[in-house]
């Protein structure tokens, strides 16, 4: 692999790296002017462990990321400052080892549509994680410093081809893995692909944060902040779509092209009709999806570059999502 995991994955099972990170968090609780009331709830995954800890001022998230998705607690600080009420803003962050301390904000959108589905609330998201986008657009450089993967066109083709031959990642033949016959259409359509990578830099939509995982619950239902940034990328921004728009379209059973997908669709590309065609912002998108296949592989192979056995689970999500370059798109 090309990316660059110097640090090894942390054991959380670790009796040290656990008293560490709770005398850290207790050490930020207590300057927010809080006191931790009762044991930590944890939940853990191959690429993150969270923790609800309690305090007699509400509830606190501490997350720990691993060694593919460690940049996320630097990027949260980053976006925080840069587009400030567009994310949950952190108490803390070590963005040496990967942690974030977050107050409680509250229900995600998908538990409030639990109670009352209203699709109009995802005009409003995607219109305000829009504008989070162009406001990282001249911040690139520092989001790429602080480990942010670089996913922008021009360097996909070659992350595509370093992928195919990473056969760990990509088994074929095997179950979970691809098809020799997959596997080889993949191959062959490298050309394509660069062409439709080439074809979207060129429509100039400038890159920045590209979350790669914007569904409803990632999103905090009061005020639309969005969180858990572990598969962001700095890309061109319209890849968004890809999930938001087949999240959308299977919470509210909607088949593809349905003309709600489309409103949707044209309310988040709005933001940019200040400077580019809006028939060229709905040509891009229709390729940004497409090339965000890739960066889904791609988000799929960092967060499970861990030993945790529990990766096995998930292994067959880099494969999947490169077989669905020959699906078709949401719109």
């Amino acid at each position: 692999m090309t990316d660059d995991f110097a640090v090894p994955p942390a054991d959380w099972s670790d009796q040290r790296w656990r008293e560490a990170a709770h005398g850290w968090v207790a050490e930020h609780v207590d300057r927010a002017g809080r006191r931790i009331t009762g044991p930590v709830q944890a939940r853990q995954r191959p690429w993150s462990l969270v923790w609800r800890v309690p305090t007699d001022g509400g509830a606190y998230w501490f997350k720990a990321n691993n060694a593919g998705t460690r940049f996320e607690a630097g990027l949260l600080d980053a976006l925080a400052r840069i587009a400030p009420g567009r994310v949950p803003e952190p108490v803390a962050v070590d963005v040496g080892r990967g942690w974030a301390l977050l107050p409680d904000g509250g229900e995600t959108l998908r538990e409030a549509f639990d109670r009352e589905r209203d699709l109009a609330v995802w005009e409003r998201v995607l219109s305000g994680y829009a504008a989070l986008q162009r406001a990282t657009a001249p911040a690139v450089g520092e989001l790429l410093a602080l480990g942010v993967p670089d996913h922008r066109p021009l360097a996909m083709t070659g992350h595509f081809t370093e992928l195919l031959d990473d056969r760990e990642a990509v088994p074929v033949g095997t179950p979970g893995g691809l098809t020799p016959q997959t596997y080889g259409r993949l191959r062959a359509s490298l050309l394509e692909f660069a062409a439709r990578c080439h074809k979207l830099d060129s429509y100039g939509v400038p890159p920045g944060v590209q979350h790669d995982d914007l569904h409803d619950g990632n999103v905090l239902a009061a005020d639309h902040r969005v969180f858990d940034w572990g598969d962001a990328s700095v890309a061109h921004p319209f890849g968004t779509l890809l999930v938001t728009l087949r999240s959308v379209a299977d919470s509210f059973a909607l088949p593809a092209g349905d003309p709600a997908l489309v409103r949707l669709r044209d309310a988040y590309l709005e933001v940019w009709t200040d400077r580019h065609d809006r028939a060229e912002l709905r040509s891009a998108a229709g390729l940004a999806t497409g090339v965000a296949k890739v960066s889904r592989a791609l988000a799929w192979r960092r967060a499970l570059h861990t030993t945790d056995p529990a990766r096995a689970e998930y292994a067959g999500a880099v494969p999947g999502w490169l077989a669905e370059l020959f699906e078709p798109d949401p719109l």
